[in-house]
């Protein structure tokens, strides 16, 4: 049995047919699609018809534009265009979320804030993004198309989604947004729209990120600043010196601050080994400023009313086996200030703040480009006891004061009175104190316990401002001298002499302390003395025979500049109607011999210890 295949010339030509119907088919549903295409909006504007061409041109312009206004605002405003819930700072930080620029707000990408929070607000691209394509949605139908718009030619607008995307030097906008142009029985439809921007802004944001990062890491801000402060205010070290020395620390504040200015705005991006201001950032471009307007905070501890005062050591009873004397000091100091940093390419400019944090006289713990928080204070953010706090002068009259409260170590701020009153919320603890403090008033500080709801009346004494008359051995005198009203209450006040020749005084019991420097030329040689102490001889690690060693120790020449040569103490209770009643307070001073010897200084500072002062208000 054999297989044979027919082919019937009837059916091939059958099969033939449908085959060409297919391809008609497909033909027909291919232009089909491409006219749906087309009806929903290709974004090419060879494909609107050239009556419409002006006007999607105008409308595509003003896409642009939109764009570009929120790339300006987005580069002023440290990547923001909407920008982030405002937070206010406190005495302890001065730094709100915001740097107010010029009436500009720029929000910090580092800041710690009022509570002692350190807080991050860096943009990233996708919401940078984000902000711009809201904007534009925002604009985009207050186009103007009033020179198209006459009797028969109609633009209707839709709602617009708008996208856009960040690369290195573009931004691509996409817009979905139904636009439809009548003009007679002609007319044009366009939902899909793109436009591009030649921008700056994605290299300037990866510069500033690289800048920010390299901050948080290296910290070389701050560590410019304790360059700064060691070279222009008096941190630590020693003088020869028989008498105080004296800085005022309004002074000392106000050239630390100009130095930080001039020293901050110098600073450059560079590879420059040999320049001090070349900072070793991986980009170009950079500029950092700040300015003494903005808010900071500086503080210098430890301190006696504005004055930083450092007592001799060599010069007291009993030392004289020193045979010379000498001043050390030690200043700790906070420092608290915002820096601008902005970086420019091709005509563009993307500036963003942070705040420098030079705490105890070293820098901030780095974020190593994390965001982190420090420890939020325990005792602040839980007010809950409801206190009433009342505050009056010593006439019963209400005063306006600041309210605080310090328990634990921590200081929280509560608010201020209103006439004289304020009702709020204080933290819980125990054995705390309350705090007032008013212009022109001595601060009140009263222990208050806040377990239970209650209330405090605090009476604060007004502060008045006394002439200083200061005489020796009834003469009057115009040298050198440092006046003491001391006060075991807080009220302490210095002067120093003759350049202060005001205090302000308030009710109160004091030691009044007075000390008269002036010139001297006691020369000290250069000596060698021999130290000895005893160590253990022997093989380590056994008990040995204990063994003298001794060393020398050189003392160079020095020459004692200044000497005690006139003071001493007396307790003086001052009530506020004497203050108010006098204008003069004369202080007279019982003289020193002059020395000549380091033993003589000692035997002047015992003699101080036992003369009285004579003091009269008038």
């Amino acid at each position: 049995m054999s297989f044979k295949r027919v082919i019937n010339p009837n059916f091939v030509h059958k099969k033939g047919q449908v085959t060409i119907f297919i391809i008609i088919a497909i033909f027909l549903l291919a232009a089909v699609a491409a006219f749906l295409i087309f009806r929903n909006g290709l974004p090419i504007t060879a494909q609107i018809p050239a009556e419409f061409q002006p006007a999607y041109n105008t409308f595509l312009s003003c896409i642009e534009d939109n764009a570009q206004t929120g790339i300006n605002i987005l580069e002023s405003q440290g990547g923001y265009i909407t920008l982030p819930d405002f937070e206010s700072g406190s005495s302890f930080m001065p730094f709100s979320s915001q740097l107010d620029f010029m009436g500009n707000p720029i929000p910090y990408w580092y800041y710690v804030s009022g509570n002692n929070v350190a807080k991050e607000q860096v943009p990233t691209q996708a919401g940078m993004e984000n902000q711009i394509a809201r904007f534009i949605d925002e604009r985009i139908r207050n186009c103007d198309f009033s020179s198209y718009t006459n009797t028969d030619f109609q633009i209707h607008t839709g709602e617009p989604t708008a996208k856009v995307s960040i690369s290195k030097n573009k931004v691509s906008i996409s817009l979905k947004m139904d636009l439809s142009m009548n003009k007679g029985n002609e007319s044009a439809f366009v939902r899909n729209h793109k436009a591009d921007i030649n921008s700056e802004l994605g290299n300037l944001y990866a510069s500033a990120k690289t800048v920010y990062d390299y901050e948080q890491k290296s910290l070389f801000l701050e560590n410019y600043t304790i360059d700064v402060l060691r070279n222009y205010a008096p941190v630590d070290g020693v003088e020869i010196s028989c008498s105080p020395l004296t800085w005022d620390a309004n002074d000392v504040v106000a050239n630390l601050s100009s130095a930080i200015e001039n020293n901050i705005d110098s600073l450059h991006s560079g590879n420059n080994a040999s320049d001090y201001f070349s900072v070793k950032t991986p980009v170009q471009g950079v500029g950092f400023l700040t300015s003494p307007s903005w808010a900071h905070n500086f503080e210098i501890n430890p301190t006696e009313d504005s004055l930083m005062i450092a007592q001799p050591i060599g010069n007291q009873a009993g030392l004289g086996v020193l045979g010379f004397c000498y001043v050390p000091y030690h200043f700790v100091y906070d420092v608290k200030y915002p820096v601008l940093v902005t970086l420019s390419s091709n005509g563009e400019t993307f500036q963003f703040p942070l705040a420098v944090v030079v705490q105890g006289n070293n820098p901030r713990v780095s974020l190593n480009g994390t965001a982190v928080s420090t420890t939020t204070p325990v005792l602040c953010p839980n007010k809950n006891t409801p206190i009433t706090v009342n505050v009056f002068d010593s006439n019963s009259n209400p005063v306006n004061a600041d309210i605080s409260f310090e328990c634990i170590g921590e200081k929280c701020e509560i608010g201020q009175t209103n006439s004289g009153i304020l009702s709020a919320k204080f933290p819980q603890c125990v054995g705390g104190y309350v705090v007032a403090s008013a212009d022109g008033f001595a601060t009140g500080r009263y222990p208050f316990t806040t377990t239970q709801s209650g209330s405090l009346n605090i009476v604060l004494n007004k502060i008045y401002n006394e002439n200083l008359n200061l005489k020796v051995d009834g003469n009057a005198y115009n040298g050198n001298a440092v006046i003491n009203f001391l006060s075991s209450d807080g009220k302490s006040r210095n002067a120093v002499y003759p350049q202060q020749k005001t205090i302000g005084l308030s009710e109160g019991f004091y030691t009044v302390q007075v000390s008269i420097y002036q010139n001297s030329s006691i020369k000290l040689s250069a000596t060698t003395k021999q130290q000895c102490v005893n160590v253990q001889s022997g093989i380590p690690g056994v008990l040995g025979i204990p063994q003298q060693q001794c060393f020398n120790i050189n003392i160079p020449e020095q020459v004692i500049s200044n000497a005690l040569t006139g003071g001493g103490k007396a307790d003086y209770p001052l009530t506020e109607s004497q203050l108010k009643n006098s204008n003069t307070i004369s202080i007279d001073v019982p003289s020193l011999p002059k020395p000549d010897s380091v033993e003589q200084i000692q035997q002047n500072y015992l003699l101080f210890d036992t003369n009285s002062l004579s003091i009269n208000l008038a």
